[in-house]
C-alpha cells in the first residue's frame, strides 16, 4: 500500500558532545549563523516532509526553542520531546546516578507519541546532504512497511580531525541490509583507509564500504518492537548507569531474527559533521561552498 502523508523527521539532538566541548547541535555553522539541524530541516521540507520533531534535553528545552527561528514553524510542523533518564516504560526506576539519557533507540522510543506517519530519524548534529533526504522522502512516500537506511561510501564521511567509528553495511543481492558491524578508530594513513582492530593492529579498508550515519527510515511499526527490545535491556543492564540502548543494535536485532527487511538506498552525498572541536571550520567552509554553488541560499529562512 503506497503512503498518501508526508513524513515526518525526528532529529536526535539530546547529546552533550563531550569531545566537541559544547552543545554542538545550536553552534553556529551557516554564514547567517544557521546550526547544522537547520539545512537537515531544510532539505527536508524541499525533499516533501511535512513535519519536525526535535529530541532535545530538559535542561536545553528554552535554549532551543530560543536558537530556531520562529520562521521555521512557518515551513514545516515543528514538535519537540524531551529525553530524560526517568522516562521509561512502566515499571521502571532509572538509577539515582544516572545522569544522560539512555541512548538512540531510548531517543527514538520517547518520540512515539508525536509520530503516526512513515518516519526518517537522524542525528542533530550531522550534515547529511540534500540528495540524501530526497532519497529516503521517496522511499517513505512509497513504502509498503518496509524500513530504509541510506548508504553512504566510507570515503565520504572521515574526519580530518581524529578517528572515527563507523557502522560497515553488509547488504545482499538485493540491496538489503544483512547486518552493520561498528568498526572504531577509523581514519586515512599513508597506504589509505585503515580501522584498529582489538589486537592494536591497522587494518586495510577500500574506502567504498556502505557505511549508515544513522539516517534511517522507518515505518510506526517499529515503535513496538523498539518498546520490547528496551524492557529487555533494562531488564538487563537498568541498574548500569551508563548503559546505552542503541538504535543501530536493535535493527541489527530485528533484522537477524527476520522480523524486518531493512531497504539500502545509496546516496552521492558527502556527509560531514563536528565531532571535535576542529572540525568547525572545515563544516563552515564546506557550507560556504555549498551556498556559493547555489545548493542553498545565502539566507536559509527568508
Amino acid at each position: 500500500m503506497v503512503q498518501t502523508v508526508k513524513p515526518t523527521l525526528l532529529v536526535m539532538a539530546a547529546g552533550m558532545g563531550s569531545r566537541y566541548g559544547g552543545l554542538k547541535q545550536l553552534d553556529q555553522f551557516g554564514p547567517n549563523g544557521e546550526t547544522i539541524m537547520e539545512y537537515s530541516v531544510f532539505d527536508a521540507i524541499r525533499a516533501g516532509f511535512g513535519k519536525v520533531v526535535f529530541v532535545i534535553r530538559r535542561e536545553f528545552e528554552a535554549a532551543f526553542k530560543n536558537a530556531l527561528p520562529a520562521r521555521l514553524s512557518d515551513q514545516i510542523l515543528v514538535e519537540f520531546v524531551l529525553q530524560e533518564p526517568d522516562k521509561l516504560p512502566e515499571g521502571f526506576v532509572a538509577p539515582a546516578d544516572r545522569i544522560k539519557p539512555w541512548g538512540t533507540g531510548h531517543a527514538v522510543w520517547v518520540a512515539q507519541a508525536k509520530i503516526k506517519e512513515p518516519f526518517a530519524v537522524i542525528n542533530g548534529d550531522d550534515f547529511y546532504g540534500k540528495d540524501s533526504f530526497e532519497i529516503i522522502a521517496h522511499f517513505l512516500k512509497n513504502t509498503s512497511g518496509e524500513y530504509a537506511l541510506a548508504g553512504y561510501r566510507l570515503a565520504n564521511t572521515l574526519s580530518e580531525n581524529g578517528t572515527v567509528a563507523r557502522g560497515i553495511c553488509e547488504v545482499d543481492e538485493a540491496g538489503y541490509l544483512k547486518s552493520v558491524t561498528e568498526r572504531t578508530s577509523i581514519h586515512r594513513s599513508g597506504t589509505g583507509v585503515v580501522y584498529t582492530d582489538e589486537s592494536g593492529n591497522e587494518v586495510p579498508l577500500s574506502g567504498k564500504e556502505t557505511v549508515s550515519m544513522n539516517l534511517m527510515g522507518f515505518t510506526p511499526s517499529l515503535f513496538g518492537y523498539c518498546t520490547g527490545s528496551l524492557v529487555l535491556f533494562l531488564r538487563e543492564r537498568g541498574k548500569d548507569p551508563k548503559a546505552e540502548f542503541y538504535l543501530p543494535g536493535l535493527v541489527n536485532e530485528l533484522i537477524r531474527t527476520g522480523r524486518v527487511r531493512m531497504k539500502v538506498l545509496p546516496t552521492p552525498a558527502t556527509w560531514f559533521g563536528v565531532t571535535y572541536a576542529g572540525d568547525k571550520p572545515v563544516v563552515m567552509q564546506k557550507i560556504a561552498q555549498l551556498v556559493r554553488e547555489g545548493v542553498y541560499p545565502e539566507k536559509l529562512w527568508r
